[in-house]
Order: C-alpha cells, then sequence, then structure tokens
C-alpha cells in the first residue's frame, strides 16, 4: 500500500510539477486544500506524513491522524506545529533551517530600500497620475552611513548585516546571546542593548523567533527610544511587535515608516489599521518564498520522509 503524504499550503502550478518530477513511486500525495470536508477526515485518518509552511498543525489535527509518522515543516520557525503533542504521541518533527535565509535576507534589504526612497508610495502617486517630482525628497534617505540594528544575530541576522554593510551602514545588534567578542571583531558589528539599539538605529530589522520571550518584544515603551526618521522592518513573525504600538507610532510620526511581512494574524485583516497608512509596506509573509528556496524545501522535504520511510532518522529534527 502506498503511504500517503499531506500538504497542507495552497498548491501551486510549481509546487505540482516539483512532487511530480519527485521519485514518488511509493508516495500518493494530496493537496488540502483541494479535498471536501468528508476527504479531510479520509486523509487524516491514513496520512503517514504532513508537509506545511505556515498551515497549522494543531492537538486536534494530530489526534485525528492515528498513522501520522512526520511533520515536515518547509521553513525554520515552527510555532505553527504543536510539537509538545506530537513528541508525546512520538511523531518527529523536522524542519529546513538555513535554506530560505537568501531569500529572506535579500527581502529585508529590498523592503529597507523601499521604505527610504518611498518606492511604493511614488509608484502609487505616479499611476494615478500625480507627478510628484520634488515634494518628498528631503524625506528620502540614502542606506549609506546609516545605523542597521539587528534584533537576532542568527544565520539570518549574519547575513543581513553582511549585505547591509556593503552599502556603507554601521551595525549594532541585540540578541539574547552575544557572540563571542573575537567574531564581533571580524564582523565589524558592535552589541548593544536593546533600548540602545532602538534609540540609535537609522533602521531597525527583526531576526528572531516568537517565543514567550520574544513575544511584544517591540512595543510602546520600545518605539518611544526611536527616531523620528528611523524605519522598522519584520520578516520574522507577527507578534514580535505590539501592532496597536506600532501603529500609534506611525499615525502620530514618532517613526518614518515600517514594512511588515508577518503579521500578528494571518491572513492579515483587511481592517487592520496598519493597511490604511501610507507609511506602512505590508506584504503576505513571503520573505522565504522564492522560487528558488521554495524548490530546496520541497526537496529536501520530500528526501525526509523517504529517509523516515526507509526507517532513517530525518534531517532537520526539531527537539524541545
Amino acid at each position: 500500500m502506498r503511504d500517503l503524504i499531506i500538504y497542507f499550503e495552497k498548491p501551486l502550478p510549481f509546487t505540482i510539477d516539483t512532487f511530480s518530477s519527485h521519485n514518488l513511486d511509493n508516495f500518493d500525495v494530496v493537496f488540502w486544500e483541494k479535498l471536501t470536508y468528508e476527504a479531510k477526515e479520509d486523509a487524516l485518518l491514513h496520512a503517514k506524513y504532513f508537509i506545511t509552511a505556515s498551515y497549522p498543525i494543531t492537538a486536534e489535527m494530530i489526534n485525528r491522524s492515528p498513522n501520522l509518522k512526520l511533520i515536515q515543516k518547509t521553513g525554520s520557525g515552527y510555532d505553527n506545529i504543536d510539537i509538545k503533542v506530537a513528541n508525546e504521541k512520538g511523531i518527529i518533527v523536522a524542519n529546513t533551517p538555513g535554506i530560505n535565509t537568501n531569500s529572506v535576507v535579500e527581502l529585508t534589504i529590498a523592503l529597507i530600500l523601499n521604505l527610504l526612497r518611498k518606492v511604493n508610495f511614488y509608484d502609487s502617486l505616479t499611476k494615478k497620475g500625480e507627478w510628484r517630482m520634488w515634494e518628498y525628497r528631503a524625506s528620502n534617505f540614502e542606506l549609506r552611513g546609516k545605523t542597521h540594528g539587528i534584533i537576532g544575530m542568527g544565520n539570518i541576522g549574519k547575513k543581513v548585516s553582511e549585505l547591509s554593510k556593503s552599502f556603507g551602514t554601521e551595525i549594532i545588534y541585540y540578541d539574547v546571546y552575544r557572540l563571542p567578542t573575537e567574531l564581533e571583531k571580524k564582523m565589524n558589528i558592535r552589541y548593544v542593548s536593546l533600548d540602545e539599539l532602538m534609540a540609535k538605529s537609522d533602521i531597525i530589522s527583526l531576526h528572531v523567533p516568537l517565543m514567550p520571550t520574544t513575544y511584544h518584544l517591540i512595543g510602546k515603551e520600545q518605539l518611544e527610544k526611536v527616531k523620528p526618521t528611523a524605519i522598522i522592518v519584520n520578516v520574522a513573525r507577527g507578534n514580535i511587535i505590539d501592532e496597536g504600538a506600532l501603529y500609534d507610532a506611525l499615525l502620530c510620526k514618532r517613526l518614518l515608516g515600517a514594512a511588515i511581512d508577518s503579521w500578528s494574524k494571518e491572513p492579515v485583516e483587511p481592517e487592520n489599521p496598519l493597511l490604511k497608512l501610507d507609511n506602512v509596506i505590508a506584504t503576505p509573509h513571503i520573505a522565504g518564498g522564492s522560487r528558488e528556496a521554495l524548490e530546496s524545501v520541497l526537496k529536501i522535504s520530500l528526501d525526509n520522509i523517504a529517509r523516515v520511510k526507509m526507517s532513517q532518522e530525518p534531517l532537520g529534527v526539531v527537539h524541545i
């Protein structure tokens, strides 16, 4: 009997082609969004493997899947998976850390440049027939010479630091775990407290996982310390920033602008007041979503499924 894989994300043509091109002689793949309610119940009952990016894998779903062996995350953050229940049932959870790093890093810099030069704002005005060649030049800024504060100096934070410095920035950073002094010197970066980072940065970017200690890490108190010409970019997780406090800071011009890729509730609600501000760039959690990254994480996910079928340990097992 062929083993069943459930893919929980939207089945794009490229995704379907990737599955088709992989050697799946011993597996059947079903796409969650295409299933009827009855078919979903049957799929959960028989599935041995889940593949998810952001779709929530809840305790209820796990409990309704008696044959489940592996929950494969196509990315690094696994806060959408009830790992405690999975572990209690002996189900392996694996992720693909670092695979989409380049994609996240490039979007981070793209959003920073977009905010500093108001690209989206100008694009909208020009398409409406408004030729604003001079009015906003004094509120456009170069990246060169700015202080870039990075919150979270893991793999992504390090690469953002490297790329940002190529534009001529000074890097300061905050992390719960400080890097060795020798590495800081080699990278030409400086460790500061969170308060100092908020006060001194022209650019603030977030690259930490969501956990109890990072929930609303950036709130009203922290945003009161920023420069009025500072920008903030969140490509990590939505609830790391208190969205209400961020809205107030942007509305009162205590902050020049913000780019938000990860939201407290996804999909973001149309009524979210942040969507109404012209100094906010809003994207739908796409930081790790390049074609190259998607191809790589799907390949690793399917390779991991094959490893589990052969009673081998998959790569990227999450231990908590």
